[in-house]
């Protein structure tokens, strides 16, 4: 066995080949997306398929991936019809993929003919075809309106082809897909030099770590619901639905039953299994010693309980657009809740709930001729207050951009910060970036204040910001929290809910509140606006 400090040696490097994935992906990529907002995650894992190392990208990502590569293993008789080099794609939610806009490679590291190890990343390609620039219509409920779908197959130049020929925006899509590649390739060389160490010693340490965990935390079971607030943008699908969480632990080990959540929904709004795993997984390790190294040995002892046909486990042909983005959010919600009452101090109120998924594409005259663009981003929001301090708000720095009436684009400090909460950990699009790479303009951004719950320690606060369109386009939301509060704990005050609005011509007199979710036509001038959710507060306020 490894003495301590070899140990933690050979994980820091295991570590260190994934964050070097994670560079090459996001200096290679093509998308702002990608190289703006960081959308993406990479892995390392042992050649059985289990998770050995991970890079600081997204949890959802991250949780799921070792679903994407026991689909690859599986569909290639272990690896073993696989070539040195080969690639497999994949982004089938129901073939270990989370929903179509996040596309996985996944690539075999061999030593002569042994596999030694298995790389992996996953980014969010801003289109893959169906029914909405982006590919997150609001109004789907089949998984065949949200664009191309991919099982695990080799990657090949036919298959980019019909991969670019499905997408509005083949450029990117070719690009990025390059970038994915090339990050595959630094990890393959750096893990194959890696090959004689005994990586199971790794994950051993960390299933050893987390068991060690759950010994100090109380045995007993709890229990912990919570809502999302609609499955789409019918009348119909304007009703909230149910997730529930029973967590038991037990001596060392701990488990989470979602019995009790409703079925999946005619709508988007629903999650595959992989997607609730993850969640469960980043619920865990955010509230135990941060010190447990992220790996397949210290999820051994967690087990999630989801049955088939629920929007915790959707079954086909179910769209599932935004189960990855928003029953994420909340699933990792109800496991929080339901911690917060085996260990009070440990976990803090709700943070806000949502990744208010906004999406928009239209058409473009360019000196080739027309082309097609899409922006994506989610938008930042309050995190919840903590028993040690307040919630961090949405925005890092609290500088106000606004336009003023003499200039074109807005004025104040550039470069801010958005600080995403639970699921997501991308960053925000730089407004340069944003304005320079899509025919928009920000008119404001800027905290909003009042929106976190008091306490204690106050939640922080949400985002307001006002995006104006420059030419006719097509938009889509998927936000949450528009209807339930994110709750406050020991005590606080709930955050405030998340508003979207539509501001025709910019005029404010003819503002109209849009659905949480929705996808719309605007014309050119048109103002969007969001206010997304604050952070529930901790505590009771101090009289």
């Amino acid at each position: 066995m490894l003495d301590p400090a070899s140990l933690q040696i050979l994980i820091s490097r295991l570590t260190g080949v994934a964050d070097e994935m994670s560079a090459v992906l996001r200096r290679a990529a093509f998308s702002p997306n990608i190289k703006e907002r960081a959308d993406y995650s990479c892995a390392l894992f042992t050649p059985d398929g289990e998770l050995l190392a991970q890079a600081e990208n997204i949890p959802v990502h991250l949780g799921s991936m070792p679903a994407s590569v026991a689909a690859a293993l599986d569909a290639f008789n272990g690896g073993r019809a696989l070539q040195p080099g080969d690639n497999v794609i994949l982004n089938d939610p129901y073939a270990g993929g989370t929903h179509l806009n996040d596309i996985t490679l996944v690539e075999p590291c061999h030593v002569d003919d042994r596999i030694v190890g298995w790389v992996a990343n996953r980014a969010h390609h801003a289109d893959v075809g169906g029914g909405a620039p982006g590919s997150l219509p609001a109004g789907a409920t089949e998984i065949y309106q949200e664009g191309l779908r991919i099982p695990p197959v080799r990657l090949t130049d036919e298959v980019v082809e019909l991969l670019v020929t499905n997408s509005r925006t083949p450029d990117e899509r070719r690009g990025d897909l390059d970038a994915q590649r090339g990050a595959n390739a630094v990890g393959r060389e750096r893990l194959v030099a890696l090959a004689g160490e005994p990586l199971d010693e790794i994950l051993d340490y960390g299933e050893r770590r987390m068991r060690a965990a759950l010994r100090e935390l109380p045995d007993g079971t709890w229990n912990f619901n919570d809502v999302i607030d609609s499955f789409g943008p019918g009348a119909d699908q304007q009703r909230p639905t149910r997730i529930s969480v029973s967590m038991t632990i037990s001596g060392d080990e701990i488990t989470f039953d979602f019995a009790g959540t409703d079925p999946q929904r005619a709508g988007n709004v629903n999650a595959v299994e992989a997607v609730t795993v993850s969640s469960v997984a980043y619920a865990l390790r955010s509230v135990v010693d941060p010190t447990i190294p992220a790996n397949g040995g210290a999820l051994r002892p967690v087990h999630v309980v989801a049955s088939a046909g629920t929007i915790v486990n959707a079954v086909p042909p179910a769209a599932v657009g935004a189960g990855n983005l928003e029953v994420s959010q909340r699933v990792a919600d109800v496991c929080l809740g339901a911690i917060s009452q085996a260990l009070p101090q440990g976990v803090g109120a709700a943070s806000q709930g949502t990744m208010n998924n906004v999406l928009i594409g239209g058409t473009l005259d360019g000196p080739s001729g027309k082309h097609e663009w899409v922006y994506y981003e989610t938008v930042g929001g309050g995190q919840g207050g903590r028993s040690f301090g307040g919630g961090m708000s949405g925005i890092h720095s609290c500088m106000t951009n606004t336009v003023d009436e003499g200039h074109q684009s807005p004025v104040g400090v550039p470069g801010q910060s958005g600080i995403h909460t639970n699921m997501t950990n991308t960053k925000n699009t730089p407004i340069e970036a944003l304005e320079r790479a899509f025919p928009m303009r920000v008119l404001r951004q800027r905290l909003r204040r009042g929106s976190g719950g008091a306490g204690w320690s106050a939640g922080g606060e949400g985002i307001e910001r006002d995006l104006q369109v420059l030419v006719d386009a097509t938009v889509s939301l998927i936000t949450e929290r528009r209807v339930s509060q994110p709750w406050g704990l020991a005590g606080g005050e709930p955050g405030a809910v998340g508003e979207n609005w539509l501001l025709p011509g910019g005029d404010e007199s003819k503002a109209e509140r849009l659905p949480d979710k929705c996808t719309i036509q605007l014309k050119s001038g048109d103002v969007l606006r969001m206010l997304t959710p604050g952070g529930g507060g901790w505590g009771e306020v101090a009289r």
